[in-house]
């Protein structure tokens, strides 16, 4: 694609006026991968609201004006980017919290069942945090194996599968349908990780049949660093899983002040704490962009971008470990390359802010309500002349940081 012609595809798309709800920095073309979404123009003043007018003049009195309800609320917004009914998402905690509440409860719950099944590779935190999960039940442990060896391994112990429905590194999407069937079929129930996959490809949670299921608020939701997260339980299972954090905002009652605690019906008992108001306030200001969205236009120019950076890739000797067909990708794309560090660092010298993952992968993230075809054909002249020039093999590319 030339630039005339990605200029042209650009103005032709009905996302393009998405892009303008987006603080960009000038001279930066934006492909991380996803780690963090950028700024939404509405968010400084959604916080300066909340800072100044309901926190600053309405005091303890905003609490009845909208907070108490605020995890639900925003849950329900979610809940319609990823196939739930409102009342089967909130948010609360981290994901890593979250993932920790769901985990140990679906062991609690399917006892004699000991074991959580998940495969190597997975993002870190999941397989850590599940760990600790098992350490928590007596006799349960985390069995971890190879992609290909999960059907074999998904046996009458299993009580839970837990699987990151897109691949942090590769984009590679597990079939959701597929693997909650095959799941439930086993006696367990199937948890998903949607971090990499809310907010960028169309999920449908209660059509696949899922159970459970948690993501981030700080990718392609763009609510910025550390924002809450959220979790789905289907409405089948509400009744019969407890959180093993019962904090007072999970009480039936939490204003009675009952010594002993007793589960909220519903969503609310995996409440815990004091809802961060001003991290809920952030996170609602980027899913209200999301109101009136097309997310079949999402997935069609997900994979319309992907294909042209594919094409960049591969003219430039690049080896893509995405998935070719966009039904079993999610919306970044990564290539293998022995100097990835170090191109991922010359990339951001010159404006081109990708990511690298450990050991060998430069990956681009391809967000349909702000990336442009021009962006993504104007990326791929830089990275085509620095690795014509050798400039990531500059010492200053090669030392790596703590973050990438």
């Amino acid at each position: 694609m030339t630039p005339d012609e990605a200029r042209a595809r650009d103005a032709a798309d009905p996302l393009r006026g998405y892009r303008d709800a987006f603080h960009l920095p000038e001279g930066v073309i934006y492909l991380d991968g996803n780690s963090l979404g950028p700024l939404p123009r509405s968010t400084p003043a959604a916080l300066s609201d909340i800072a100044e007018r309901q926190w600053g003049e309405r005091l303890i009195r905003s609490w009845n004006e909208g907070w108490i309800e605020a995890p639900r609320r925003v849950g329900g917004k979610i809940a319609k980017l990823i196939g739930a009914a409102e009342d089967e998402v909130i948010v609360a905690d981290s994901t890593s919290v979250n993932l920790f509440k769901l985990l140990v409860a679906a062991l609690r719950h399917a006892a004699p069942r000991t074991t959580i099944l998940s495969e190597t590779g997975n993002f870190p935190t999941d397989l850590h945090i599940a760990e600790g999960a098992a350490g928590c039940v007596p006799g349960a442990r985390l069995n971890a194996v190879p992609r290909a060896a999960l059907s074999d391994a998904l046996d009458e112990t299993t009580a839970i599968v837990m699987l990151t429905h897109t691949h942090y590194k590769t984009s590679e999407c597990f079939d959701m349908s597929a693997w909650s069937a095959k799941a439930q079929q086993a006696g367990a129930l199937m948890l998903w990780d949607l971090s990499h996959s809310v907010g960028a490809i169309p999920i449908d949670l209660n059509a696949a049949g899922a159970d459970l299921a948690i993501g981030c608020g700080y990718k392609f939701l763009n609510g910025g660093p550390g924002a809450p997260a959220f979790l789905f339980v289907s409405r089948r299972l509400q009744d019969q899983l407890a959180s093993p954090l019962s904090g007072w905002m999970g009480h039936a009652a939490p204003f009675g002040f009952a010594d002993a605690y007793a589960p909220a019906p519903g969503m609310t008992r995996w409440l815990a704490g004091t809802p961060p108001m001003l991290g809920l306030a952030a996170l609602e200001a980027g899913l209200d962009i999301w109101e009136d969205v097309d997310q079949q236009q999402v997935a069609t120019k997900s994979a319309a971008l992907f294909d042209e950076m594919a094409e960049i890739g591969a003219s430039l000797g690049l080896e893509c470990v995405s998935p070719a067909d966009p039904a079993r990708r999610g919306s970044h794309i990564s290539f293998r390359h022995p100097e990835a560090y170090a191109l991922c660092q010359a990339l951001i010298a010159r404006g081109v802010i990708g990511d690298f993952r450990d050991p060998d992968i430069l990956r681009f993230g391809l967000t349909p309500l702000y990336l442009g075809f021009e962006d993504v054909v104007r990326a791929g002249e830089i990275l085509g002349d620095i690795l014509a020039t050798d400039a990531h093999r500059d010492p200053a590319f090669q030392q790596r940081n703590a973050v990438t």
